[in-house]
């Protein structure tokens, strides 16, 4: 929603407004969008039928602010001090340990926060599927921003792609999180993250090999 059609509401009316685009990203995730319904948001948000078509039009609003929210959980997740700017191996070895850590309480769940909206929303009109797209532009963004880096420093080789290498750690993300929530197996989500870490690593340079010493020329014995 444009700042201009939100501008109107005051900060009561904002927090209501964020509680129901919360409730209804918590239903979504759980049960999906198509088996979400308004009603089901209104209990879950503690608030009435009109509270409802008062800061949204219909679902397919509503919807796409539970887009944004998310798109807005994948950015504050990667941009976690902890994951300093992806702009390191360890930073990105500590983003796979991350996603790793929350097998049990997300993937598991409902799969990735963001693919699981995707994947139902794919099919939806043009405006919805830009709303799918700007996010995942700005999550290859966060990664490949961070592998510019690394590869500026000299800790990934000339040839490295950022733009390749950040596909591969997005696309391995998005596999294994379906797999693992299809599945209920927390293997796939884990080997796919550490395998995309182990081809950014690939890059690295050699490590330089140490010079060779040369043995000292034996002495020449004077002449008796």
């Amino acid at each position: 929603m444009s700042d201009d059609r939100t501008s109107r509401f005051t900060r009561k009316g904002l927090a209501t407004r964020a509680r129901i685009i919360d409730a209804a990203a918590r239903l979504m995730f759980r049960r999906g969008v198509a088996n979400t319904s308004i009603d089901e948001v209104r209990t879950a948000a503690g608030v009435g039928g009109s509270q409802i078509s008062h800061y949204f039009r219909d679902k397919r609003e509503l919807t796409r602010e539970v887009v944004a929210a998310r798109r807005g959980d994948v950015i504050a997740f990667h941009t976690r001090p902890q994951l300093g700017g992806l702009d390191t191996l360890e930073a990105l070895r500590a983003w796979a340990d991350a996603c790793v850590a929350d097998i049990d309480t997300v993937y598991r769940v409902g799969g990735c926060v963001y693919g699981s909206l995707a994947g139902e929303l794919i099919d939806s009109d043009d405006e919805v599927r830009d709303d799918l797209a700007d996010g995942y532009d700005q999550w290859l963004e966060l990664f490949q921003t961070g592998l510019t880096e690394m590869r500026r420093r000299g800790d990934l080789r000339p040839e490295a792609d950022p733009r390749h290498l950040a596909v591969s750690l997005v696309a391995a993300h998005q596999g294994g999180a379906m797999v693992t929530h299809a599945t209920g197996d927390a293997e796939p989500l884990r080997v796919a993250v550490n395998a995309a870490v182990d081809y950014v690593r690939s890059f690295a340079p050699a490590p330089a090999r140490p010079a060779k010493r040369r043995s000292p020329s034996p002495r020449r014995r004077p002449k008796s």
